[in-house]
């Protein structure tokens, strides 16, 4: 699935201010990792990926715009689609923290 450029543009900005995120192409898209943990990506032309946790999978899923990540034709429990027009207009950097609070506590690879 072809990913936004433009999308993983403004993404890459918002990210460019925090230590050990590192980019690499996965799943047709563009995946971004903090310390090597995956941490959110653009899988298509119109969302954003983020992994948000188990734990915060249900308070993630309330968000505006966030939807499950269905990847491989099930749920995908701690991952989560967000609508790139919603997350814009709400704020992709409360995005980012969020995602940072769970993968920001994970162990660096």
């Amino acid at each position: 699935m072809a990913h936004d450029p433009h999308l993983a543009e403004l993404l890459r900005e918002t990210l460019s201010d925090r230590a050990g995120i590192t980019e690499k192409n996965m799943f047709g898209g563009v995946c971004f990792l903090l310390n090597g943990n995956m941490f959110g990506g653009i899988a298509n032309h119109d969302s954003f990926m983020f992994r948000v946790g188990k734990d915060r999978h249900e308070e993630a899923l309330h968000r505006p715009g966030a939807r499950p990540m269905d990847f491989t034709g099930r749920k995908m429990i701690g991952f989560v689609y967000v609508d790139a027009e919603t997350a814009l207009e709400t704020g992709l950097a409360e995005w980012v923290d969020f995602t940072a609070a769970f993968v920001g506590g994970l162990k660096p690879k």
